[in-house]
């Protein structure tokens, strides 16, 4: 197995990070806590691109470069253009907890997960659903008896979609049809007692895997055989993505924090990078 040593790009005035997509030269991400979207450039330089008060998670870009940001409280897919947000989607009549993290394919299709409970406040854990948003706004479950679903990638074909299943500690693969509908479920990898957040995908099939409970991040094969780990002791790995020009720079998101702490918006962020030898594919 690899190891890699990751090396901080910047740890200022982040809360807690998550989302990372590589666009027009820079790291987007989204700081949960902090309500805001930001980017950060290869200089670790941070600037705010939007305020979202109901708090931002994943992020995506549509076919016209427009951003794409999943709010998590209010359970809308919003989109920022000309200076502003819109909802494009309201989905909190198919979503039974706070909106989540999501995926963009090359149509403009976002696929969202969601908690299925009230994670913060000592709900009752559930299973829950994954939401497509259609370009024209159109909100449908597409998937369902997901145990909190999070990173989610797509393949360079478009047709496999893979999710990470919190709490069942497993990545899922689904047969994606052209009309975004999902079939074919099945298991891409058994993670034991990792904890899976979120996930990029590289040009070999492997899968990044953000472990949060582990303080790790993992690049796995599928079948669930580790080739390579980027440890991160004291800080929750939340998400990973493969970026810069030739993306082969694994950005690393992470945290100094704890569930309960989180609850209370208590939480230190960072971005990391390590450069590794296999460059990402697919989406995001």
């Amino acid at each position: 197995m690899i190891a890699y040593a990751p090396t901080v790009l910047t740890a200022e005035g982040i809360v807690f990070p998550e989302g990372p997509r590589w666009h027009a030269g820079k790291l987007w991400f989204s700081d949960i806590h902090g309500a805001r979207v930001m980017t950060v450039d290869h200089q670790g330089r941070l600037e705010t691109v939007v305020d979202v008060p109901m708090r931002p998670s994943g992020l995506g870009f549509d076919p016209r470069g427009r951003l794409l940001v999943v709010s998590m409280r209010d359970r809308r897919l919003l989109r920022f253009e000309n200076g502003s947000l819109e909802t494009v989607a309201d989905m909190s009549s198919l979503m039974p907890g706070d909106a989540n993290d999501m995926v963009v394919d090359a149509d403009g299709r976002a696929f969202i997960g969601n908690f299925g409970f009230d994670l913060f406040n000592g709900g009752e854990q559930r299973p829950t659903c994954l939401v497509v948003v259609d370009p024209d706004g159109r909100a449908r479950v597409v998937a369902e008896d997901l145990a909190f679903p999070n990173g989610a990638v797509i393949t360079p074909d478009g047709k496999t979609l893979i999710v990470a299943e919190s709490f069942a500690n497993v990545l899922t693969a689904f047969n994606l049809k052209p009309d975004g509908s999902l079939s074919g479920r099945r298991f891409f990898a058994h993670l034991g007692d990792r904890t899976p957040d979120g996930i990029c995908l590289d040009a070999e099939g492997a899968v990044w895997v953000s472990c949060f409970g582990q303080d790790e991040f993992i690049r796995v094969w599928e079948g669930g055989d580790i080739a390579a780990r980027v440890a991160v002791p004291g800080r929750r790995a939340v998400a990973c993505m493969l970026g810069g020009e030739d993306r082969r720079t694994l950005f690393l998101l992470t945290a100094e924090t704890t569930v309960e702490d989180l609850s209370q918006g208590k939480s230190k962020g960072r971005i990391e990078t390590v450069r590794v030898d296999v460059p990402g594919a697919g989406y995001p």
